[in-house]
């Protein structure tokens, strides 16, 4: 099966060839090495399944809007500041939280919901991030809700990722 040939990027001719294909994103890709036939030119490609099915986030005050994975990326991005988290882990995390909420919703999600996962990622991923999510999420209102919050941090051990619950709501 040939593939169809991509626009080049560089002199906008449709005669490329297939280099290297490979699997990218854990499965969720394929990636593309192509290379242009006019002027040889090497570039890479990615394909994507999709969604073809809608999510609607509903807010705490009701409202609902269209599900937006970026969105949770801006609060992550927030929560991160300038720590020390690699853009490939972030990515991943929204990743991972997107398929979740298609696995796991039909049509409506709560914002806290999501708000609650990332949140947990976070807690696995970096205390500070963690907190300052926490703070918007939460909606901390005083320096105490924040003391509590760190101390709570202090005192619990972190999740570890993949492993299962012994208790629920533990």
């Amino acid at each position: 099966m040939r593939l169809p040939p991509m626009i080049c990027p560089f002199c906008k001719a449709d005669d490329d060839s297939v280099i290297d294909s490979r699997e990218a994103d854990s499965g969720a890709a394929v990636r593309r090495r192509r290379e242009c036939n006019q002027c040889k030119r090497r570039f890479t490609t990615y394909e994507r399944v999709e969604r073809t099915e809608r999510l609607t986030v509903v807010k705490r005050d009701g409202t609902r809007v269209p599900f937006n994975a970026d969105n949770i990326m801006r609060g992550i991005l927030a929560a991160c500041g300038k720590r020390p988290i690699a853009a490939e882990a972030k990515e991943e995390m929204v990743r991972q939280i997107e398929d979740e909420l298609y696995r796991d919703f039909e049509k409506e999600v709560p914002s806290v919901e999501i708000g609650r996962r990332v949140a947990r990622r976070l807690r696995a991923l970096d205390d500070i991030a963690y907190i300052r999510f926490a703070s918007e999420h939460e909606d901390f209102r005083t320096i105490e809700d924040i003391a509590a919050e760190v101390k709570a941090v202090q005192e619990s051990p972190k999740d570890v990722p993949d492993q299962r619950r012994l208790f629920d709501g533990a």
